[in-house]
Order: structure tokens, then sequence, then C-alpha cells
């Protein structure tokens, strides 16, 4: 539930942001910017943060980054509401966010092994999760976001903030103690930091599948942010708002559909080969919007792209999960982020800077060559003998 209504709150806010902004600059680096700060944070603080899932109790660090994102929201609200929006407030508040998401999301992960009771559950444990952080996300947030946020942007906002407020509601229902074991005398954080690094680089198969993250995340931050650009009229597609919240959710409905079946699909071919033939499918979505102006077929390409995302992120997170020791988790998980998340900055950057020099549907077309070197990575790297020897199988 409590999954559910954050999720609920990102969708929501992640399209009115977008409008918000579409508001007051259709300049693609100025806008591309607010997706640049927002993500940000990964690149800069997912490392600490890992840490500091490993020493704090997980549930109430995500309890008061949730009451944090509130007030946030509820304070772009009040500016909104003013009509005082401006460029830089964005950008605070979008940095703002991103750092609540690093926080949040790393000792998300870091406590899921602590609630599944059988690691042979998680898997399944995962794909339900995905399904419902991605239907509230993708599938409920964008269009609800969209038909509220084309009425009012003030309600749309004030929602979000009060999703927020009841998913830390929820989160202080979970009992128990959610702080991790940790033997040995104190440590510095800066040598908690360096062991969960070493830790990850000295796994060959979670350093390969991070840096192929990496190059997805370069290029699907980039393509999502000059989405609006392209998607809302007066852009090629020519959407209204509540129809780019409906583009949003084609992902939502592949990985829907999808992540009931991962675990299966994962058992009859193999994790090395589901994990090769989601990155194979990836680039489809820039790649479409870079061919054509045809809203079905970008339709069509998000659904297939969304079924193949959570294909390979049910599959990546639970073979860390199950490969990593407790009081590691949280520090391996914030180095995953770092190569694999600290890339979107660099990617809403890429897209800023040659979306106002060669245009949408060139930056669109370079993005999905970016996905490229991901699979001849895989290939060398993530074979099933390799998975195997990092951690049992499922």
């Amino acid at each position: 539930m409590a999954s559910g209504l954050s999720n609920l709150a990102d969708g929501v806010f992640q399209i009115t942001l977008a409008l918000v902004a579409l508001g007051i600059t259709r300049d693609p680096g100025a806008f591309a910017t607010v997706t640049l700060v927002g993500r940000l944070p990964w690149l800069l603080l997912a490392l600490p943060a890992g840490a500091l899932a490993d020493r704090l109790d997980r549930r109430r660090t995500m309890v008061r980054v949730q009451l944090g994102r509130a007030a946030l929201i509820g304070a772009l609200a009040a500016v909104v509401a003013g009509d005082r929006e401006e460029l830089w407030i964005l950008y605070l508040v979008a940095a703002g966010l991103g750092t609540g998401e690093v926080l949040f999301d790393t000792a998300a992960q870091a406590i899921v092994p602590a609630v599944v009771a059988d690691p042979d559950d998680l898997t399944r444990a995962n794909s339900r999760l995905f399904a419902v952080e991605l239907t509230a996300n993708a599938f409920v947030g964008p269009p609800l976001g969209g038909f509220v946020a084309g009425l009012t942007l003030v309600g749309a906002l004030t929602g979000s903030a009060v999703a927020y407020l009841a998913a830390a509601g929820c989160l202080l229902a979970l009992t128990g103690s959610f702080r991790p074991v940790r033997e040995g005398p104190p440590t510095r954080l800066g040598a908690d930091v360096r062991e969960g690094v070493t830790y990850l680089f000295r796994n060959r198969v979670l350093r390969t599948i991070a840096v192929c993250v990496g190059l997805g995340n370069l290029a699907s931050t980039g393509t999502m942010a000059l989405l609006p650009l392209f998607a809302v009229d007066p852009g090629p597609l020519g959407l209204t708002e509540g129809g780019f919240g409906l583009l949003l959710t084609s992902g939502a409905i592949g990985a829907v559909v999808m992540s009931p079946f991962v675990d299966r699909f994962a058992g009859a071919i193999g994790r090395a080969r589901v994990l090769l033939l989601a990155t194979m499918a990836f680039p489809l979505f820039p790649l479409t919007l870079a061919l054509t102006t045809s809203v079905p077929a970008a339709v069509a390409a998000g659904v297939l792209s969304g079924a193949m995302g959570v294909t390979f992120n049910v599959t990546a997170i639970t073979l860390r999960q199950r490969t990593v020791p407790d009081h590691l988790l949280g520090r391996v998980t914030a180095g995953h982020r770092t190569l694999a998340w600290g890339s979107m900055p660099l990617g809403a950057a890429l897209a800023g800077l040659m979306g106002e020099t060669v245009g949408l549907r060139t930056t669109f077309a370079v993005l999905a060559v970016a996905f490229a070197p991901a699979v001849p990575l895989l290939l060398r790297h993530v074979r099933e003998a390799d998975i195997a020897a990092a951690a049992p199988a499922p």
C-alpha cells in the first residue's frame, strides 16, 4: 500500500512538473535541465545514501523522506497558486525531490529481503512490487495527473503531496526493526562506502549489469527529458495534456501485463537470456520517435519497452538481493545506482544540448544508438554460468 501511494504521487507529479515547466519555457536546454537537476543526486549522493541505509532503520528513513516530499510539493503548490513559478524554483524542487528519491529508493530496495520471509520468493515478491509500483506510477498516475492538471495545476500538486503523506502513514504501520545487524567496532561512513563499492566491483556480474543499466538510463532519461516537447501540442505528436498522460501509461501497460510472468520466463530461458533480450528491446521507443510521428506506433513501442523493462529490472534486482549479504545490501545497491542512475543527468544534459542543435528526432535516433554497447557487455560477462557462480539459483 505504501509503495502504491508513493508511486501514485510520483506519477501525478512527474507529469504535473513537466506541464508547469512547459508553461515557463519550450527551450530544449532549459526544459531538459529540470530533469538534469532532479537526477543529479543519483550521481552525487547515492553512495552515502547506501551507507546510511546500512546504518539506520530503513523504515524510519522512508517515512521521513515521504514527509519531506509532501512538504516540498506543498510549497510548490503554494507558489503555483500565487502565479509565481519560475525555472529556478522548479530546479530547487526537482533537486530536493531527487535527493529524497535517492534516500527512499535505496532504503526501499534494501528492506525487501527483511520483509520477504523465504529467499526463494524474492523474484515473485519483486514482480508483484513492480506491478504495484508501475500501475500507480505509470498507469494511473500520469493520466490522472494530466486530467487534474488540465483543470488545475495546484490541485494536481496538492493531490501528490497528500498521497506522500498517506504513504508515510502506511509505513508507520509496518512493525518491527529494520536496522541491519552490524558486527565489530564502529566504522566511518567513508569506510562503509568503500566496502560496498569494493564488493560491487569485485562481482563481475553485478558490475556489468550496473554498467549496462547506466547506458540504458542515459538514453531513456534523455528521451523522457524531451518527450513533453515532442508529444504535447504544438509538438509533432500534437497531444493534449491528458493524451500525454495516456501515452506515458503505455510502458506501464506492458510492465503490468508482463510482471506476473517474469519468474516463469526467467526459469524457462535462463536469467542471462532474459537480461539480453530485454536489453535488445530497449532502443525501440526512442527509435520509433525518431522515425515516425504516429501515436499508435509510439504507444506500441512503449508497451514493448515497458514489458522488457520490468523483466530486466525484476531479474537484476532479485539477483542482487540474493547475492549480497544484508549488512552490505544498501551500500551495494547504492554503488549500483551510482553507475546505473548516475548517468541520468548526463543523458538529460546531452538531450538538451542536442535538442537545441540538431533537433528532437535526430536526438532520439542518437539516444537509441546509445543502448548498443550493453549487448556485447552482457554477451561476454553475464552468462548463465557466471550468474550461477555469483548467486544461488532461484
